[in-house]
């Protein structure tokens, strides 16, 4: 998978631009607050078609503009595509092949990106949202099915939220409506809750052996999937795991209905890192929590290539910057002549010889880019 060209009209700060992209590495160079990451995001944009800085779109549109437009020309094993998306105050319109999608779960997926910036280093050691956030985003670009059941799983788990809400002022009693709810609730929480599970233990699988390399074989990296479900055994029929999540329900209606919100299912899971059978959140040194940060990240590669039988594309934000000579070489010689990437940077100081003369460098200034 490449991103062969992008165009972009009044996003964030650049008015007009058309950037012809290097099959390989595409190195973006300028002063912090010029637009280099607002291009990587744009990318970003197009693929998922949410952006990972705000969740306001409103935002992405140029000062004084009416709307914001992205145009990327895709090339793949089997053929050429492009994906547009424009940007209004009133919502998005997407198109495939220049045919619109009535759904955004119809659209994303057709373009695949791993990101990674200083954030992600966070991935660790930061709040479970992040860690629910990045599950979210890997599987839903892989699985249309599981961007559905989330979907669903998000819609009621508001409306039972909203329910809650309304029974601490209201008829306490009234629990029909929270048990239809609670049905329609545990049938999606479960199909999130089984797919996350898979989609952790395929990451590990391919995490392991990267994370080794770069430690020289003296670590081990588990991950720990941690569903607010405590269900006893995943691989049971899902029937009888479906009562195993009623029961669960039904035991702390009484407690929900207290608390007025929802305090069980996967809006509540998390995930864990263990470096050496030690908690690399709690126990592991910066070092260790930087390695797992980059091995999860070059296992999503992987496991995207696995899912998708295409290598995603890669946007590295400044990140080159937070790792010391040892993980920027292994970042760089793992993803060479496989992965098409576009890298931010204020200098290219530091970046192997060998990427530097098979790349295109741009220089971004004030949203302006020359090549």
């Amino acid at each position: 998978m490449k991103l062969n060209t992008l165009q972009l009209e009044n996003y964030r700060n650049y008015e007009s631009i058309y950037l012809d992209c290097h099959p390989e590495v595409n190195i973006l160079i300028g002063e912090n607050a010029q637009g280099k990451t607002n291009l990587l995001e744009s990318i970003y944009v197009l693929a998922l078609a949410k952006s990972h800085r705000t969740s306001n779109d409103k935002e992405l549109i140029r000062f004084k503009s009416d709307y914001a437009k992205i145009e990327g020309g895709l090339s793949y094993r089997h053929g050429k595509m492009p994906l547009t998306m424009l940007i209004t105050k009133k919502g998005k319109q997407v198109k495939v092949n220049h045919l619109e999608q009535s759904k955004l779960t119809q659209y994303v997926g057709h373009l695949n990106v791993v990101l990674f910036a200083p954030e992600d280093l966070s991935i660790v050691k930061g709040a479970p949202q992040i860690r629910r956030r990045f599950i979210d985003m890997e599987l839903g670009q892989i699985s249309a099915v599981y961007l559905n059941d989330l979907a669903q799983y998000q819609r009621i788990l508001k409306q039972k939220n909203n329910y809650l809400k309304q029974l601490q002022y209201g008829d306490k009693t009234d629990s029909t409506m929270l048990e239809v709810l609670n049905q329609q609730f545990a049938e999606y929480a479960l199909k999130v809750t089984l797919r996350r599970a898979h989609f952790i233990n395929e990451l590990e699988a391919l995490a392991q052996p990267i994370h080794s390399g770069i430690t020289d074989e003296r670590e081990r990296l588990n991950l720990k999937y941690l569903p607010s479900l405590k269900l006893n055994d995943l691989s049971k029929d899902q029937s009888v795991l479906l009562e195993e999540v009623l029961e669960t329900l039904d035991k702390n209606m009484e407690r929900e209905k207290e608390r007025g919100v929802c305090l069980f299912g996967p809006h509540r899971d998390d995930l864990g890192f263990n470096v050496n059978d030690m908690d690399a959140q709690t126990y592991g040194s910066q070092g260790q929590q930087r390695t797992t940060a980059l091995s999860i990240k070059l296992a999503e590669i992987e496991l995207m290539k696995q899912e998708v039988g295409e290598y995603p594309i890669l946007l590295l934000d400044d990140v080159l910057s937070e790792l010391d000579d040892s993980r920027q070489s292994h970042l760089l010689s793992t993803i060479q002549h496989k992965v098409q990437t576009f890298v931010t940077t204020t200098s290219v100081d530091g970046i192997d010889h060998e990427i530097m003369s098979n790349a295109k460098l741009y220089r971004i200034n004030q949203g302006e880019i020359t090549k």
